[in-house]
């Protein structure tokens, strides 16, 4: 026992003495006792594709003027220069006075017409009974045959002034609806969703049918687009997946929706477009904003891959746990490429071992774990 211990009063020297061996108790009993919990996942094998960096950019796929389809006076632009707007959202007003008093005067029309129409119908359906009567009369002495073509004209007659009033009341109802479709024009509103570019008038300006009231683009819908090289589009067909790379370093993965079937005589390269689902706020990707797709330019191989989150990386050469038989080994690692959250295992891993992925940090050579496999 060391002298310092020896001049401690009894009651403070028993007193350290049994916290001394509780502390050893403790350590015996993480050593050989209660197994650490830890979360893990296997070594896999999957395909690995040589590429190279090509520099692309973000295309909307929805982007343009929104035109006037009607010539009027401007009352009001709702929208500037940024804002966001739903589909169907008003964008402009148009005067639209002129206009109601059109609607009103082809409703009146359309009035009239079907008034002269039931007329008409009225007016048949009285040569019809006075054709009838006179063939009733057929075999009396009160018959005359030319009473009966009389009456047989006067139906022909009647027969067409309702068939004229009834396209007379078709003409004006297509009247009445086109002076509501006008009406509607005046209001003009967005055709999808997006950010206003640019407003292109103001109130009190007069605008032609076809005239550019706002631009307006579509910033959720956005597409990549790459000028390729024509050597490398052997391994680009519709649907095959793709590595893209954004300003700030995100990765994201697309899917090649088109080769463009123009090759630019003096790059000789065609124009590709990749289908790009975006990340959650990627409200600042921008129509024309660089980004970095990585094209396939040699032959599939397998590689075996490990869970990024199973290398403890320190300054040495890379090291990872593998549990066997309940217990840990420390086992150094050659790793390769990076695979999006893998990375690939040149020497020291076998396809189908168990590698700790979370809990690593803490673990010491042959400590017991409890196995939780990655959900």
């Amino acid at each position: 026992m060391p002298a310092m211990l020896i001049n401690l009063p009894r009651v403070l020297l028993c007193a350290v003495l049994a916290a001394t061996l509780t502390i050893g108790m403790s350590d015996l009993a993480r050593g050989q006792g209660k197994a650490s919990p830890v979360e893990v996942d296997k070594v896999s094998e999957e395909s690995l594709t040589q590429t190279a960096p090509f520099t692309a950019q973000f295309v909307a796929v929805q982007l343009g003027p929104v035109a006037t389809r009607i010539s009027e006076r401007v009352a009001d632009v709702t929208v500037r220069a940024g804002e966001r707007v739903e589909k169907g959202a008003i964008l402009a007003r148009l005067s639209d006075n002129r206009l109601r008093a059109e609607r009103q005067l082809r409703a009146s029309e359309l009035k009239k017409a079907e008034a002269q129409r039931e007329r008409a119908t009225a007016n048949r359906a009285k040569a019809q009974q006075a054709l009838a009567r006179t063939e009733q009369l057929r075999g009396s002495n009160a018959f005359r045959k030319n009473a009966l073509e009389d009456a047989q004209r006067d139906l022909e007659a009647a027969i067409a002034s309702s068939t004229e009033a009834e396209a007379e009341t078709e003409r004006a109802r297509a009247d009445l609806n086109l002076a509501e479709i006008a009406l509607a024009d005046a209001s003009i509103r967005a055709p999808y969703h997006g950010v206003v570019l640019a407003r292109h008038v103001v109130a009190g300006g007069y605008v032609q049918a076809g005239d550019a009231i706002v631009t307006l683009m579509n910033d959720k819908d956005l597409e990549i687009e790459a000028d390729v090289p024509a050597q490398r589009l052997s391994g680009l067909h519709p649907g095959a997946p793709v590595k893209a790379v954004l300003q700030n370093g995100q990765t994201l993965t697309v899917e090649v929706r088109a080769v463009i079937p123009e090759e630019n005589p003096r790059t000789r390269s065609r124009a590709v477009r990749f289908s790009a689902s975006l990340p959650e706020g990627a409200t600042q990707i921008a129509e024309n904003q660089s980004v970095t797709v990585h094209i396939p330019i040699g032959l599939v191989r397998q590689v075996i891959s490990v869970h990024k989150d199973a290398l403890l990386l320190d300054g040495r050469q890379p090291r990872v746990y593998v549990v066997i038989d309940g217990k840990v080994e420390m086992r150094p690692v050659t790793i390769g490429e990076s695979l999006g959250n893998r990375f690939e295992v040149l020497d020291g891993l076998s396809v189908g071992e168990t590698v700790v992925i979370k809990g690593n940090e803490r673990l010491r050579p042959g400590e017991p774990v409890a196995v939780q496999v990655k959900g």
